[in-house]
């Protein structure tokens, strides 16, 4: 029909055989159709609905579950690059790029590439300084020993400075920096980044470039190190404070000492 909004309701008599003795003023009746209501009372949501909350079970994680260490590798490539070269050339606070998101995948990866560079770099240093007339053994003590050397420092000194701060009470007050453990972890491994160009280079023959490869790479992780703990470790005591940053800058150095000598000698 022409006239919308409206709906054509038939009444048939079952006494009357067929629909042409149907009285159209009796039989014929016009309602006002509620069809347009209707419609927009299903398409339209209702404000006050609430999706069912989820147990609060379900959103813990645990040590045990796959999804507690999966968080901290919920990074992109693009992010990783970026911290990689926020490490190298600091502008900004390294926490602050962090943005309350620390990650493992880039210390992971930054750590195992340094490994893989040590040894191969070293091998090299190792047989150019070797006598040529006797075949040539390679030594797979410097795998072992760069596995044990990198990752070593990497997860063990960050513990125990996370430990020693929060020990002498850092970001305990409020509005006092702090850092968390697995913040730690991502600050030391992407310091690391910085021997991945050293062990490029550091294999050449000619020890007094080695040195001060190595006293670049060293210098540029232990300011990068040093500039972003200190706002956390200047909120506890001053000797306690001056302590902690000197005991930093030793174990750092203690690091790129045993490169040299272990690898580059």
């Amino acid at each position: 029909m022409a006239n919308r909004g409206y709906d054509v309701v038939v009444d048939v008599d079952d006494h009357e055989g067929d629909l042409g003795h149907t009285d159209l003023q009796e039989d014929l009746e016009f309602h006002s159709s509620n069809f347009n209501d209707t419609q927009s009372s299903k398409i339209t949501p209702d404000s006050t609905y609430q999706p069912p909350s989820s147990t609060s079970g379900s959103s813990k994680r645990y040590l045990w579950t796959l999804s507690f260490y999966a968080q901290f590798f919920a990074v992109d490539t693009s992010h990783v690059l970026h911290r990689c070269f926020s490490a190298l050339v600091p502008r900004r606070p390294f926490l602050d790029i962090l943005d309350g998101n620390p990650d493992l995948y880039g210390p992971f990866w930054i750590a195992t590439t340094v490994v893989f560079i040590l040894f191969l770099t070293g091998t090299i240093s190792q047989y150019l300084a070797s006598h040529h007339d006797q075949a040539f053994i390679y030594n797979f003590k410097l795998l072992s020993g760069a596995a044990g050397l990198i990752y070593g420092y990497t997860a063990i000194v960050p513990i125990a400075l996370w430990g020693l701060l929060k020990w002498f009470g850092s970001g305990n007050a409020p509005g006092e920096s702090s850092i968390g453990l697995v913040e730690s972890w991502a600050l030391y491994g992407y310091a690391n980044v910085i021997w991945i160009p050293v062990a490029l280079i550091s294999w050449s023959p000619i020890s007094v470039l080695n040195y001060v490869f190595v006293a670049v790479g060293f210098t540029v992780s232990a300011v990068f190190l040093t500039r972003n703990l200190w706002p956390v470790v200047s909120v506890t005591e001053a000797k306690v404070s001056r302590i902690l940053v000197i005991g930093v800058v030793v174990a750092h150095a203690g690091l790129a000492i045993a490169i040299k000598f272990l690898f580059f000698a």
